[in-house]
């Protein structure tokens, strides 16, 4: 340990003789990546080389019936053999003929291949009732969400409610957000302070998802997804030892300031989900309601587990194992997507 603690020193230069104390051992490395990541965060994308967009026609003959074909490009290749389109559940194609039936066209519809030869698909749907929508796909957004119509007629009712649910499966299935929450509470436990910590996270994200949803803050998917994997590393690392260091005594600004960078990572969730116009704030409001239910679900669930185990002596033995756990997990997704910035 003593050898890794010097080499970290010697790699960070005599300015910071103390940061390899300061930090667990087993994190140390991880520094770098860190910094590589901020970089990254305002450098602006690479384009390698051009590449050509693919457009699509898609015509509603009789209710539910639709007749698509790709239009004519310079290529000397169609665009079937590169692209696939995946049409909403309940619609099945045969040959150039999408059947969706009384449901009509609805649900979430993609294209396969978009980001290979072709950099992005127009699609341009023309409905029997002579109004005409036309949709983008692109790498960063490979889905769209159709709702039988050239406009979401749903109520604010039914968005609400959606919206809701889609913010609770959000958060549960997010394994890295999860992390990050379980960390925080290794690193605080369950005491008072737990509240303002968590309170300062959920204000952050909701600051930063609402931001970014109405197009005030963008910022490019990668470096977010590894800011966010390295926040997990570093939240582990604290909880790792007993020092009184900054994150300890200020737990709810360390949440605040990572929580702003979670919040892009919802908000590019949300951009894949779509949001509908007519009841935009209805739904970015429902949908931050919904990871907010989830998350305090998960809290209230694992604040349960530790009053039924806390009283065996051995439960306290797994806190490092499991803190070790949380943090090689980040770590493999921070190498992960570091790679994938400047891949």
């Amino acid at each position: 340990m003593r050898r890794a603690a010097r080499a970290f020193r010697m790699a960070v230069g005599p300015r910071w003789p103390a940061v390899a104390d300061a930090v667990p051992w087993t994190f140390a490395g991880l520094l770098r990546p860190a910094l590589l990541t901020l970089l990254a965060l305002l450098s602006p994308p690479v384009v390698a080389h051009e590449m050509t967009m693919a457009e699509m026609e898609l015509r509603e003959t009789s209710p539910g019936e639709f007749l698509y074909m790709w239009s004519a490009t310079n290529e000397k290749r169609p665009s079937t053999d590169d692209l696939i389109p995946r049409w909403p559940d309940g619609c099945t194609a045969d040959a150039n003929v999408v059947h969706c039936g009384a449901h009509g066209l609805r649900g979430a519809f993609s294209v396969d291949g978009v980001g290979k030869r072709y950099s992005a698909a127009l699609v341009k749907v023309h409905w029997l009732d002579g109004q005409s929508h036309v949709y983008t796909l692109t790498p960063g957004q490979p889905r769209v969400q159709l709702y039988g119509a050239a406009e979401d007629r749903r109520s604010m009712g039914e968005i609400a409610s959606a919206y809701t649910v889609l913010g609770i499966e959000h958060i549960l299935t997010g394994f890295d957000h999860l992390l990050f929450v379980f960390g925080l509470l290794f690193l605080v436990g369950f005491q008072r302070k737990l509240f303002w910590t968590i309170t300062a996270f959920t204000v952050a994200h909701s600051l930063t998802l609402a931001s970014a949803a109405l197009g005030l803050l963008t910022l490019r998917s990668p470096p977010v997804e590894a800011t966010i994997a390295l926040s997990i590393v570093l939240v582990a690392g604290e909880a790792l030892h007993r020092r009184m260091t900054l994150a300890r005594r200020y737990p709810a600004l360390l949440a605040f300031l990572f929580g702003r960078v979670h919040g892009l990572g919802f908000a590019g969730a949300l951009q894949e989900i779509g949001l509908p116009h007519s009841y935009l704030p209805t739904a970015l409001l429902t949908f931050n309601v919904g990871v907010e239910i989830g998350q305090v679900a998960t809290v209230a669930t694992a604040w349960l587990i530790w009053i039924v185990i806390r009283r065996w002596a051995w439960v306290e033995r797994l806190r490092t194992p499991a803190l070790y756990g949380i943090g090689s997990m980040a770590a493999y997704w921070s190498w992960l997507r570091v790679v994938a910035i400047f891949g």
